[in-house]
């Protein structure tokens, strides 16, 4: 079993984190096992030891029956608002800091890079650095401030990504929303994270952006796609009816499901099967969100009680990842 999205966070003092900025950067606050990430002075999110101790995370993994996990950032961890002066140092501390906490088992621990994607050059290059020391890939937010990934500059990362064959997995962060419509009850994770990732796809196929980029891409949506392939009907019948729809996208939107890949992180036997059945069983991934608490608390009880095939699921399960992520 394979499972292609897991968090972790390194060990990052105050100190390390106020080099990129002392508001708005986050560090690692322990106590043995139980851990806070903070924000600054601000306490941001409480976490425990298998999200930056490698031997934890090996016993999470042996609990659960997973033979390799792909980790990636904690999305606050991004940095994108940080000049690039700051913000390359600390991708690369990142960086190097993952595949620190992998080297305790190289062959079941997996990490994506981050990169600074407010410049894309650096980007490029970081992307490659890491590509070359071990990461099997990198993962990116789903947009940099106002920029979704139909700009050019964040398409010319994805071609870079492309021609060097280096998987993206793209994840929803910074939710649309703000304070005042989603004030409570984790409503910015519950429905703007979801709406963060359809839009993040349904950028690049109405830019039409899939036209410009080699199929070569590999990139998987987080989250099952968010809210894509329940809405995709939607899409489709706004393409047929509308002209400004279709102004820049020359094919059904629904044509394109075999340009991407999703995980499997959405929760219910009923969405998964809708999913497999929109993106194809071998466009859908296992991916966990572990280690935390709204991640799947058994990972692959979903695919595995889902109604799918055995082929289906064992594609699912593993086989996709590894051809996906050059495993093999």
């Amino acid at each position: 079993m394979i499972d292609i999205h897991s968090h972790f966070f390194p060990r990052i003092s105050q100190a390390e984190a106020a080099r990129l900025d002392p508001q708005r950067a986050p560090w690692l606050q322990t106590q043995g096992a139980e851990g806070q990430i903070m924000v600054g002075d601000r306490p941001f999110r409480p976490v425990y030891d298998a999200l930056w101790d490698g031997a934890r995370r090996l016993e999470f993994l042996d609990r659960q029956g997973i033979d390799i996990q792909i980790m990636c950032a904690t999305p606050v961890m991004f940095g994108y608002h940080a000049p690039i002066e700051r913000a390359l140092p600390w991708a690369q501390l990142m960086n190097d800091r993952a595949l620190e906490m992998a080297a305790i088992a190289p062959k079941r621990l997996k990490v994506l890079a981050q990169v600074p994607l407010q410049d894309v050059d650096a980007a490029c290059r970081e992307a490659s650095r890491a590509r070359d020391c071990g990461h099997v890939g990198v993962q990116i937010g789903n947009h940099v401030g106002p920029l979704d990934l139909d700009n050019a500059g964040l398409l010319t990362f994805l071609a870079h990504c492309a021609a060097e064959n280096i998987p993206v997995l793209v994840h929803p962060w910074d939710m649309m929303g703000g304070e005042q419509r989603m004030k409570k009850w984790m409503l910015p994770w519950l429905v703007a994270m979801p709406a963060e990732t359809q839009l993040a796809i349904l950028s690049l196929i109405l830019s039409g952006a899939f036209e410009r980029l080699p199929r070569s891409l590999k990139i998987c949506f987080a989250h099952g796609g968010g809210s894509f392939a329940y809405l995709l009907g939607r899409v489709d019948n706004a393409w047929e009816q509308r002209d400004i729809v279709r102004e820049d996208c020359p094919n059904k939107p629904s044509s394109y499901v075999d340009r991407f890949y999703v995980d499997s992180a959405i929760f219910d036997p009923a969405a998964l099967r809708l999913l497999v059945d929109t993106m194809g069983s071998e466009r859908v991934m296992l991916g966990s969100d572990s280690p935390f608490p709204l991640g799947e608390q058994q990972v692959g009880s979903l695919i595995r009680h889902a109604g799918l095939g055995e082929g289906q699921q064992q594609q699912l399960l593993a086989s996709n990842a590894r051809r996906f992520f050059n495993l093999d």
